[in-house]
């Protein structure tokens, strides 16, 4: 590891820094903002509420057009942006023109032009060239703005997570010793002065970090260029490795090398809609076999796992093919790819930006189910959150075999007069209000809008308590009152 410091120019010479005639070099200092943010999370246990705002701080690199890149980790859920001269401190209220959480990509512009955050900075063009075995520099920024920049090795490449769970994407491994800084949420990656990606996750134990790789950012930036940005394909599969030999004699692949075998296929994915089944078995993607750990050798990084050939290899509307085994015969399927949006899945699998959406009667909190709800209960989730949710995120074809498009369910019921007896039902989802199927919140919110001849609304549930009874009137008056002690908002359907 090796550190270098670069100072600026007087800044007094002309507006730009520079003499005239004099060019001005790629270089930390010289090709990097800060980047301000103040986040401002949804808290999903009590929906109506939001966070404490929070304050966070990286670097971004300058691109052409006064353009400058973040990961969309940095600004998730922001409410203030703000770009940052690196040495005079000048600033000036960005805004995001690009995002795709799943890459965890974002580019900022100013939100007016009337800014001298730009000044003397030369955007930084891309190297897509990076190898196992190469050198990169980390850039950094000292509070008195100047630069710092320390070389790391690149170990292997591979395909690893980004920001998303379960949405992985080309990653350079990287090790060397880095120092904290108060700016270093989110820091660029350079080769020969070129950006190489952008810094994910550090480890100063193993002094390793892994860095989202330049590739994937310029898919992202081709993808905006015409204003109309479709994202990165999913196929919506899962997949077990082949190792297992008995397995493999019993999905009629004993006798052939490599393959995955599909566990599920997502509803409405490029693999449904292509026909790829659960129990398909996965041979080769484009001609490159796939092995039965799930990889392929790719020319340029050695064996990666075959997602790339999809996440990183292709884009949205590309054809693929796929040859497969399928209960014993082998079988050409060709796949047109798509992304899923998260919104389209029965259990959102991310959500930022937005709220989640719930609907309070009387005490009775109904939310939709998500993954950011399970997450919730912290990294043990899977044990700690509620069973029977949990159960479901896993396993979604039951429910969306009965038609519907989101699972909504009691969360929790506040105690008041109108729900007297329910104080200790929780995360019981929900089948029908007042005979009425219901497959989304604004479902429920319209059945229980419409007041039954007697006046009391029928919730019934898939197991316990099946059945509850709660009086119209009365739960209105709650809601008025609700109102008035701290719950502004009694629904959040959009």
């Amino acid at each position: 590891m090796h550190f270098f410091r670069t100072f600026l120019a007087v800044l007094a010479i002309t507006s730009a820094g520079l003499l005239p005639g004099q060019a001005q070099d790629v270089s930390p200092e010289n090709s990097i903002v800060r980047v301000n943010a103040t986040l401002q999370q949804y808290n999903f246990l009590r929906p109506w509420e939001k966070g404490a705002p929070t304050p966070r701080r990286g670097l971004g690199p300058v691109l052409e057009g006064n353009r400058v890149l973040v990961t969309s980790e940095l600004v998730v859920n922001s409410t203030y942006l703000e770009l940052e001269h690196p040495s005079s401190g000048a600033r000036v209220p960005a805004k995001i023109v690009g995002l795709d959480y799943e890459a965890n990509l974002a580019v900022l512009e100013p939100a007016n032009t009337n800014s001298e955050v730009f000044e003397g900075l030369v955007p930084i063009e891309l190297d897509q060239s990076t190898k196992a075995g190469d050198t990169l520099d980390v850039w950094q920024i000292e509070d008195n703005g100047d630069g710092v920049s320390t070389s790391v090795d690149v170990l292997r490449v591979n395909v690893g997570r980004y920001f998303i769970p379960g949405s992985v994407f080309l990653l350079y491994q990287v090790k060397g010793s880095l120092q904290a800084r108060v700016n270093s949420f989110t820091l660029p990656v350079v080769k020969n002065g070129k950006l190489a990606g952008m810094l994910l996750s550090y480890s100063s134990k193993e002094q390793t970090a892994s860095v989202l790789a330049a590739p994937i950012i310029q898919a992202f930036l081709d993808d905006l260029e015409d204003g109309d940005y479709q994202g990165f394909p999913n196929l919506g599969i899962n997949v077990t490795q082949t190792l297992d030999e008995t397995l493999r004699e019993f999905v009629g692949i004993d006798d052939k090398e490599g393959g995955v075998f599909l566990r599920s296929v997502a509803k409405d994915s490029s693999a449904e809609k292509a026909g790829l089944k659960k129990g398909d078995v996965i041979l080769a993607v484009n001609g490159k076999a796939i092995d039965s750990r799930g990889n392929y050798t790719d020319e340029t990084y050695g064996k990666l796992s075959f997602s790339h050939l999809v996440r990183g290899a292709a884009a949205v509307g590309d054809k693929v093919t796929m040859d497969i085994i399928r209960e014993g015969k082998p079988e050409k399927i060709e796949v047109e790819l798509i992304r899923k949006a998260p919104a389209d899945y029965l259990i959102d699998p991310y959500m930022f930006d937005r709220g989640p959406k719930y609907v309070i009667f009387g005490g009775l909190i109904f939310q939709e189910l998500t993954l950011p709800y399970l997450e919730s209960w912290g990294d043990e989730w899977k044990t700690r959150a509620p069973f029977k949710l949990v159960h479901a995120q896993a396993n979604p074809e039951k429910w969306e075999k009965e038609g519907r498009d989101k699972l909504v369910f009691l969360s929790n019921v506040l105690k008041t007069p109108s729900t007297l007896g329910y104080e200790g039902i929780n995360s019981a989802i929900i089948t029908k209000v007042n005979g009425k199927s219901i497959a989304n919140i604004k479902e429920l919110s319209a059945a229980l809008a419409e007041v039954p001849e007697d006046g009391i609304h029928k919730i019934e549930f898939t197991d316990f308590p099946k059945i509850i009874y709660v009086e119209d009137r009365a739960s209105k008056f709650v809601n008025q009152q609700l109102q008035q002690y701290g719950i502004g908002q009694l629904q959040r359907l959009d």
